[in-house]
């Protein structure tokens, strides 16, 4: 496989961008759609006090959920904890910030993060005080609306099924998920992938994510997350 852009290259190489305190964001929904191989790495690697990003903390063995169950990290960004346990014992017990974000606005605050917007106003939770805690408002018409800020990570890390050398990506169906959207979002962005194929191999109406957003690509160990929602 030829390497033209260098992009591919080793767990190992890429493990260089992780230090403790750092801001990252990944791929997945209930740890279908998370790149394993660089969890696992960060988790041996042992960084720590780690803000997460994403749509929801895992299962406590799969996804993200392992660096959590570890308690290396003191924040979460997301939609939901309850596959995680672990993650909503830590928040009871204080070890563990969670902010929560509607499933949608979520997406949305990637999204704008990654297209370079600064925020985007709506009107969903202005009555959840959970939502809406800590926000400013911005009146149109005299009507408000929730200021809600984008978000950006140091390191975005997805998975996808396929990748040229240059990292356009394919996804496999569901695993897609979040994954799109966080591949914008990070000053850094590593693909783990299940195949790397030459220039040229795929066809370009499966390309869902252009090789310009992505930095690295990893070979994939293989997944530990196809029977999570059986």
């Amino acid at each position: 496989m030829e390497n033209s852009f260098g992009k591919i290259t080793t767990l190992e190489a890429v493990l260089e961008f992780f230090h403790n305190g750092m801001t990252i964001m990944f791929g997945g929904f209930g740890g279908v759609g998370s790149p394993p191989t660089l969890i696992d790495g960060i988790l041996e690697k042992g960084i720590r006090e780690l803000t997460l990003i994403g749509n929801d903390t895992g299962f406590p063995h799969i996804g993200i959920g392992k660096l959590i169950s570890k308690d290396l990290a003191k924040k979460v960004i997301a939609s939901h904890i309850g596959s995680n346990p672990i993650a909503g014992q830590l928040m009871h017990d204080g070890k563990l910030e969670v902010e929560f974000s509607p499933q949608g606005i979520l997406a949305e605050r990637i999204r704008a993060g990654g297209v370079g917007l600064p925020a985007f106003l709506s009107d969903i939770g202005m009555d959840n005080e959970m939502v809406a805690k800590n926000k400013p408002l911005f009146a149109i018409d005299g009507k408000n609306y929730l200021v809600e800020t984008a978000l950006t990570a140091e390191v975005s890390i997805i998975y996808a099924k396929k990748a040229d050398e240059y990292g356009n990506l394919v996804y496999d169906k569901s695993a897609r998920n979040t994954n799109p959207l966080v591949a914008m979002a990070g000053d850094i962005t590593i693909a783990e992938v299940e195949e790397i194929v030459p220039m040229g191999s795929l066809n370009p109406d499966e390309i869902i994510t252009p090789g310009v957003f992505v930095d690295y690509l990893i070979p994939s160990k293989g997944v530990n997350w196809k029977w999570a929602w059986e």
